[in-house]
């Protein structure tokens, strides 16, 4: 088992909140961590996709009431959206008899829904927590480009060969595309939804043009504001705001669209080897999805992420808006000799970000010209857990 890094914070979670939801796309490895809380904790285990397991929530209250005592985990609660309103009265329960906190770990896979489905009914109780698949700074024993090229789900980053790796990454995204997004959001063609997916990986990074997705697919706008929309709620997809600040220019108001793991991006496109990647022109794209990902990972809670560009061209990849620690901007360059653009400079005289960095695959950091800092993607993502840890 690879120690995660969300374990520490799922654990000081539960020792303050009466009850933590854990997002995360599946295969993410949120059983796996669950299981380990359940372990340290003496908590009890429910896999609500197992009928023997829905079945004991027949009546919901009775049976948990008889575990006030202990955590209990709801893996895929989703699949039981009127449970909420029971553990919310066997919350307040508990805390009339001084058990307020570490009651529940609730599980799932759709953000959306659990956020509006708990958010109404759990206000004040419940804490969220959202593990990633693997990011750099966990002990996987693989390289950066390895990390990149295979994405963070365990089982395509740990398979035995590059070929394995693919086979399982083509499984999972035939998996959801005919199995799990029927059961977690609106019908759609499984065809259609691939075609919109491998049409999103072509254009890594790119600001979302609504309507020229519309014509390529023969549907309306509203129809691919509602795919892109449930790619993110299902953790598939991030959508990357623009930064709107009053300095006086024309500002690009279009959101930055990834998909959201590399390793997902490159099956889509049928990459399969390293070399094959970096000779394929989403290579650049790719990169900068990847890092972002990795810094946001780690980033400590309450961070805004953003991109910066003008209409002149002046561009800041990724604008972290850090708690208590001001703007932080960084470029990403897929270079083993990183230099900072005239547009980078031109957007941090704009803003003014505190620190400003060029992300680059090498192995040391090292300064450039005008307070800009050359750093590895695994070093500037240390700095931010840094930040996590101690906040």
């Amino acid at each position: 088992m690879i120690d995660r890094s969300l374990l520490p914070g799922v654990l000081a979670a539960l020792a303050e909140t009466p009850a933590v939801c854990l997002l995360g796309p599946r295969q993410a490895g949120k059983t796996t961590l669950a299981l380990e809380v359940a372990r340290r904790l003496d908590g009890l285990y429910l896999d609500l996709e197992l009928e023997r397991d829905r079945a004991k929530l027949a009546d919901p209250e009775s049976y948990l009431e008889r575990h006030l005592d202990r955590l209990v985990v709801l893996d895929e609660v989703h699949r039981l959206p009127n449970l909420f309103q029971s553990l919310r009265g066997l919350i307040d329960r508990a805390r009339r008899t001084g058990r307020g906190a570490g009651r529940y770990l609730l599980l799932g896979s759709a953000a959306l829904d659990l956020l509006r489905q708990s958010g109404e009914t759990l206000a004040g109780r419940l804490h969220f927590v959202e593990l990633t698949p693997l990011h750099a700074l966990e002990p996987t024993g693989q390289a950066m480009d390895t990390l990149w090229l295979r994405g963070g789900f365990p089982p395509s980053l740990l398979a035995a060969d590059e070929a394995q790796s693919l086979r399982w990454r083509r499984d999972f995204i035939r998996t959801y595309l005919e199995r799990d997004i029927p059961q977690l959001g609106p019908r759609i063609a499984a065809e259609t939804l691939r075609r919109f997916w491998t049409m999103l990986a072509h254009r890594q990074g790119a600001p979302l043009n609504q309507a020229e997705l519309a014509r390529s697919l023969a549907v309306d706008g509203r129809t691919v504001g509602r795919y892109v929309d449930l790619l993110v709620d299902l953790l598939l997809a991030r959508r990357l705001s623009p930064w709107h600040a009053n300095v006086g220019k024309r500002l690009v108001k279009s959101p930055r669209l990834y998909v959201r793991d590399s390793g997902l991006v490159h099956a889509l496109l049928g990459i399969e080897a390293l070399d094959d990647l970096l000779a394929h022109p989403v290579a650049g794209g790719s990169w900068e999805g990847f890092v972002i990902e990795n810094l946001l990972a780690v980033a400590p809670d309450g961070t805004g992420a953003h991109y910066y560009r003008t209409s002149g061209g002046a561009e800041i990849d990724l604008l972290l808006e850090l708690p208590r620690a001001g703007l932080w901007a960084v470029e990403i360059k897929r270079s083993s000799a990183p230099s900072a653009t005239r547009g980078f400079h031109e957007a941090c005289a704009d803003l003014k970000p505190t620190h400003r960095f060029v992300v680059y695959p090498g192995t040391e950091r090292f300064p450039l010209a005008e307070s800009v800092e050359a750093v590895p993607p695994a070093m500037l993502a240390g700095d931010l857990a840094a930040m996590r840890t101690h906040a």
